[in-house]
């Protein structure tokens, strides 16, 4: 009965010796992660808070304060490392980062961390599509932006960004929609501007075209987001081709009231009156006649056509 007493106490102590250096591991292994993450060392820091947890857990009671202090300080470091990929531009292994540090954050029950690292992502996503733009990187681009707009659907930078990269592609009627999302959405001065370049655009290629009516319906199109001088010179030019004189001499005229210093001021004055002198309107021809009496090119064509209206 002594001999089975005595072997008893050999392995209760022997259990709780093991036990002992086992705590005492899982004790230095968190100590090691303290220092490397006082270092700055994340990845070093991470690795021993996670051996650490998984010793302390293990040991039950006795590894508890061991254990959560390990869950207290896995998901800063795990978020400090995704800084560190943003930082470097390593949009991908951030984005695979902050997942795992929002998962990590739940299961420790990190409020904080969980909510900080969440609003990171459309962040992120927005660096990644900026990045993919500024290197014309379109496909990449667009599904970053894409993806800002499904976490932030009021993003409005993000519809004005996705806007730019459809117009540098060609791809007119999603831009448009972009645009005018982003208009809503707090962007309207810059969206507007883009969208009345891009159909001052369309509005160029359609006289390129010799297509002038679609010329002129893009360029009041322009003119309905930002009106412009170079939207009613186009509109101007158009509705010469399309034989409307009227149309053209008004369109002419609000190109010089926005621009009247243009370089081709004194041809366009001219042509407005020439076309209102075809068209039996002598006081506004005489009117424009009389502006360019003394230009060096149209002045003396313009004293003879006065001549011929006396």
């Amino acid at each position: 009965m002594k001999k089975i007493f005595l072997m008893l106490t050999a392995v209760v102590m022997t259990a709780i010796s093991v036990s002992a250096q086992d705590l005492a591991t899982a004790t230095e292994t968190y100590n090691n992660g303290a220092m490397e993450l006082q270092m700055g060392n994340m990845e070093a820091a991470l690795t021993n808070f996670q051996s650490a947890l998984e010793m302390a857990e293990a040991l039950g009671e006795q590894g508890a304060e061991i254990a959560s202090n390990c869950k207290g300080a896995i998901p800063p470091v795990m978020f400090s490392i995704a800084k560190g990929y943003i930082k470097d531009g390593n949009f991908d292994s951030a984005l695979a980062q902050l997942d795992a540090t929002i998962a990590a954050a739940k299961t420790y029950e990190n409020a904080e961390v969980a909510a900080e690292a969440a609003e990171f992502i459309p962040q992120v996503y927005m660096q990644q599509g900026n990045t993919a733009l500024k290197a014309k990187d379109m496909a990449t681009a667009v599904a970053a932006y894409t993806k800002v707009i499904e976490l932030e659907p009021a993003n409005g930078n993000a519809m004005l960004r996705l806007g730019q990269v459809y117009a540098a592609t060609g791809k007119v009627d999603e831009a448009v929609a972009a645009f005018e999302q982003a208009a809503a959405n707090g962007q309207e001065k810059t969206a507007n501007k883009q969208l009345s370049t891009l159909f001052l655009k369309k509005a160029q290629a359609a006289v390129k075209a010799k297509k002038f009516q679609e010329a002129v319906d893009f360029a009041a199109k322009s003119n309905s987001y930002i009106e412009s001088a170079n939207a009613y010179r186009m509109a101007a030019s158009a509705y010469q081709q399309l034989n409307k004189p009227a149309e053209c001499i008004t369109s002419y005229e609000k190109y010089l009231a926005l621009n009247p210093n243009a370089k081709d001021a004194s041809g366009v004055k001219y042509t407005i009156a020439a076309l209102a002198q075809t068209a039996g309107n002598k006081e506004k021809a005489k009117e424009y006649y009389q502006m360019i009496l003394t230009d060096p090119q149209y002045g003396a064509t313009a004293k003879q056509m006065l001549e011929q209206l006396k």
